[in-house]
C-alpha cells in the first residue's frame, strides 16, 4: 500500500510502498479515506514531539474511513462501518490498524473530510473550555492563534457556550475567518498591542493559547482577577516561563491541556466530549473549517501549508 513515511529525522518524509497491515486481536483495519494534519506532525518529523514513534513510521493522527477487517476474536464495529479514529499516527496511508475501542461511528450526515478534521481540534477546545476552564456565559474568552486548527474551534465553541469571544490572529484575512466563526472582537497580532486591546475590552477571564511566546506574555498581563489560562501548545517555538508571584497577585490559574493524554488515564473525558460534539454537529451548531484538501501524492505540499501558516482551520489529505 502507499504511505507517507518518515525514515529519518534529517530528511523529509516521502511516499513509499509498504506492506498492508493485518489487525491483531482487539484491533480493526480501516480503509482510510481522509486524514487531517496537525502541528504535532511537524514536530514528529523533526523527532521533537512528546509521542514521536520509532523510525520508520507513517504520519497522520486523525483518520476516517470504513472498517475493512477485524482482528481475531474482535467484536465490531462491523465491516463497512464508517468511523473516525484518533490513532496518534499511521493515517497517511491507504490502510491502518487501530484498537477497536478507539473507533467512533460517524453520523450519517458527516463526510470523511469533516470527520478527519474533527477529533483533535474540536476535542481539544471542548475539553479545554468546558472540562478544564469551566467557561461561563458572559465571560471574556481570549483565543490566540484564532484562525488555526484548534484556535478556530475554540472561537466557535466559546461562542456556542455563551462567551464574549476575543479572537487574535495575524492579518485581516485570518481575522475574517475567525469573525465568521463567531468572534465578537478581533485583534491583529501583527499590528495591535494585544495587552492594551484586551484590557480595553475589560480583560480576559479565560485565555486559550496554542501559540506561546510573546503573545502568551501579553495575554497573561491582560487577565482579570481569577482568570484561567490554558497553554495548549507552542506554535511560536517559545515556551513561556510563568512568574508565580503574578499568579498570586491576581489569583490566576494556569492549567495545561494535552488532549491525547486523557486516552491513557481518563478516556471518559474524551468519550463524553465527543458525544456532545457529534450531537452539536448533527444539530448544525458546529462545522469544521477546512481551508485545503489535497490528495496523498501532495502530502508534502499539505504540510508546507501548515508549516508556512498559509492555512486556516484544518488541512486534510484525501486517500482514494
Amino acid at each position: 500500500m502507499r504511505a507517507y513515511q518518515v525514515t529519518s529525522h534529517e530528511s523529509p518524509p516521502s511516499i513509499a510502498d509498504i506492506p498492508r497491515p493485518e489487525p491483531a486481536k482487539g484491533q480493526i483495519r480501516i480503509r482510510i479515506r481522509a486524514c487531517a494534519l496537525n502541528f504535532g506532525d511537524l514536530l514528529m518529523i523533526k523527532g521533537t514531539y512528546q509521542d514521536t514513534p520509532e523510525l520508520p513510521f507513517v504520519l497522520g493522527m486523525e483518520v476516517s474511513g470504513e472498517v475493512d477487517a477485524l482482528g481475531p476474536d474482535t467484536e465490531g464495529p462491523a465491516i463497512g462501518t464508517r468511523v473516525v479514529v484518533f490513532g496518534g499516527g499511521g493515517g497517511l496511508a491507504e490502510y491502518g490498524c487501530y484498537n477497536a475501542n478507539q473507533a467512533v461511528p460517524l453520523p450519517d450526515s458527516m463526510s470523511f473530510e469533516h470527520a478527519a478534521a474533527f477529533p483533535v481540534a474540536y476535542g481539544t477546545s471542548h475539553v479545554a473550555l468546558d472540562y478544564r476552564a469551566r467557561l461561563q456565559p458572559g465571560e471574556n474568552l481570549l483565543v490566540l492563534g484564532a484562525a488555526g486548527g484548534v484556535g478556530l474551534t475554540a472561537v466557535e465553541i466559546g461562542k456556542l457556550m455563551g462567551a464574549n469571544v476575543i479572537a487574535c490572529a495575524r492579518g485581516a484575512d485570518k481575522l475574517e475567518v475567525a469573525r465568521k466563526m463567531g468572534a465578537d472582537h478581533l485583534i491583529d497580532a501583527k499590528t495591535d498591542d494585544i495587552r492594551t486591546a484586551v484590557k480595553a475590552l475589560g480583560g480576559a477571564d479565560v485565555v486559550y493559547d496554542p501559540v506561546g511566546g510573546e503573545q502568551f506574555k501579553a495575554a497573561f498581563r491582560a487577565c482579570r482577577p481569577e482568570a484561567r489560562l490554558l497553554p495548549i501548545g507552542f506554535a511560536s517555538g517559545d515556551v513561556p516561563q510563568i512568574p508565580a508571584n503574578h499568579l498570586l497577585v491576581k489569583n490566576l490559574t494556569v492549567m495545561g491541556l494535552y488532549w491525547g493524554g486523557y486516552m491513557a488515564f481518563k478516556p471518559s473525558v474524551i468519550t463524553d466530549s465527543m458525544t456532545t460534539l457529534f450531537r452539536w454537529y448533527s444539530e448544525g451548531k458546529i462545522t469544521p473549517h477546512i481551508s485545503h484538501s489535497l490528495p496523498l501524492d501532495q502530502a508534502a505540499e499539505a504540510y508546507e501549508l501548515l508549516r508556512s501558516r498559509k492555512s486556516t482551520g484544518k488541512v486534510v489529505v484525501t486517500i482514494d
